[in-house]
């Protein structure tokens, strides 16, 4: 073998890296759509993000609105379902976190649970954590807030498990208010 082929390679070399190169190109290829089609769809990146009128939302009532293909409770509690939520003590709770996206780690504390300070807005998902059935509202159950009658679990006025199976609080998604008028999840 003389000097220049040590120093240059062979032609052989060049025909194993342009094979390997060509090869490993081509299974790029291959498997970019099988990568690819694991993405969301368009018509589920549309709905990441929704925005929802409260505008005609009188105190004591609530919405529920389909969310990511989930239902999302959006309460205006009264003054009455926030006091009574602030009076509980947390460590009489089954769940003792907040289960609140928007804040991370926190106490159940109703002022942690609630969209804005005064504790008139809550957000939650509609979705019982025993089993993925959609609690009842409206004042139902025990302590006045959600039941979920498959299996008996009981949630608060902040949405809060107090009773039954259910081993977490109704979590509360990304939301934040845009206006005075409307709230968006996501």
């Amino acid at each position: 073998m003389s000097h220049a082929d040590e120093t240059h390679g062979t032609r052989r070399d060049f025909i194993y890296y342009a094979t390997a190169g060509a090869g490993a190109i081509t299974a790029g290829a291959a498997v970019w759509p099988l990568i690819n089609q694991m993405n969301p769809t368009a018509d589920v990146q549309a709905l990441s993000s929704i925005e929802i009128s409260i505008n005609d939302l009188e105190p004591g009532t609530q919405i529920t609105v389909k969310w990511l293909g989930k239902p999302v409770f959006i309460r205006r509690r009264t003054s009455d379902e926030i006091n009574e939520a602030r009076k509980v003590n947390i460590d009489d709770l089954p769940d003792t976190l907040a289960r609140n996206k928007n804040i991370g780690e926190a106490t159940a504390a109703d002022e942690n649970r609630s969209l804005d300070e005064s504790g008139e807005w809550l957000v939650m998902m509609g979705v019982c954590t025993h089993l993925g059935c959609v609690p009842l509202g409206d004042g139902a159950g025990d302590y006045g807030g959600w039941f979920c009658p498959c299996h008996g679990s009981h949630y608060d006025t902040a949405g809060r498990i107090r009773k039954g199976p259910a081993p977490e609080n109704l979590p509360v998604p990304v939301a934040k208010f845009v206006n005075e008028t409307t709230i968006k999840l996501g």
